[in-house]
Formats: C-alpha cells, structure tokens, sequence
C-alpha cells in the first residue's frame, strides 16, 4: 500500500515536471495533477490494453512507432476528462507522453531498488 501511494504521488510529481519542462502541457495545480496521475494509470490499465490489441496490425507495420500515437491519445484523452490537466494537441499529448513514460520507468526503477529489500 505505501509503495502504491507513492508511486501515485512520484508520478503525480513526474506530470509536475513534464509540465515545467515542456509547454505543450499544463497542470494547474499539485491536485489536479493528483487527479490527472490517477486518470492516466486507470487509462492505461483498461483503456490502453484494448487500444494496443485493435491497432495491432498498424503496430506491427511501423514495427511498434505507432505505440506512440497510441500513448498520445491517452494522454490526450486524459486532458480531455480532466479541467486541471491541459494539453495544447495531439502532437503535444505524444511529446507529453513520451516525457511522461519516461519518467515513469525511472519512478518504476527507483520504487523497485527501494522496495525490494
């Protein structure tokens, strides 16, 4: 339970930081990031799944690039749930992503090495 809570709140930091370093997306405050955090894991545990098995076949033709389109129109679909959450489009929402993933394997790193002892 304490390494769920935070991981939601490293991540909701990680939305934070994709927000200062790139100005395609906006969060209003440390709570709506809480919210968007929330909104993203929910998304990407039942939403995303059925995504990636529907583009399957376009998936394998860019040999997994269209991954990232699919990314992007979660992150995009998440703005779009949420007031607190911004994002200016849909290239916005792939970069915003991309940052995001990126985060979040190094919050995933992180969370395992401290709790694995």
């Amino acid at each position: 339970m304490t390494k769920l809570l935070l991981q939601w709140m490293l991540s909701a930091g990680a939305l934070l930081l994709v927000a200062n370093l790139y100005s395609g997306v906006q969060i209003s405050s440390f709570s709506s990031a809480l919210w968007a955090a929330l909104v993203l894991g929910l998304l990407n545990t039942v939403l995303r799944p059925v995504l990636v098995v529907l583009t399957l076949p376009v998936t394998l033709l860019t040999l997994g690039l269209f991954l990232l389109v699919v990314n992007g129109l979660v992150f995009w679909m998440a703005s779009g749930l949420l007031s607190g959450l911004h994002v200016r489009g849909f290239w916005a929402a792939v970069w915003g992503a991309l940052l995001y993933s990126g985060l979040g394997l190094l919050i995933d790193s992180l969370l395992t090495r401290l709790f694995s002892r």
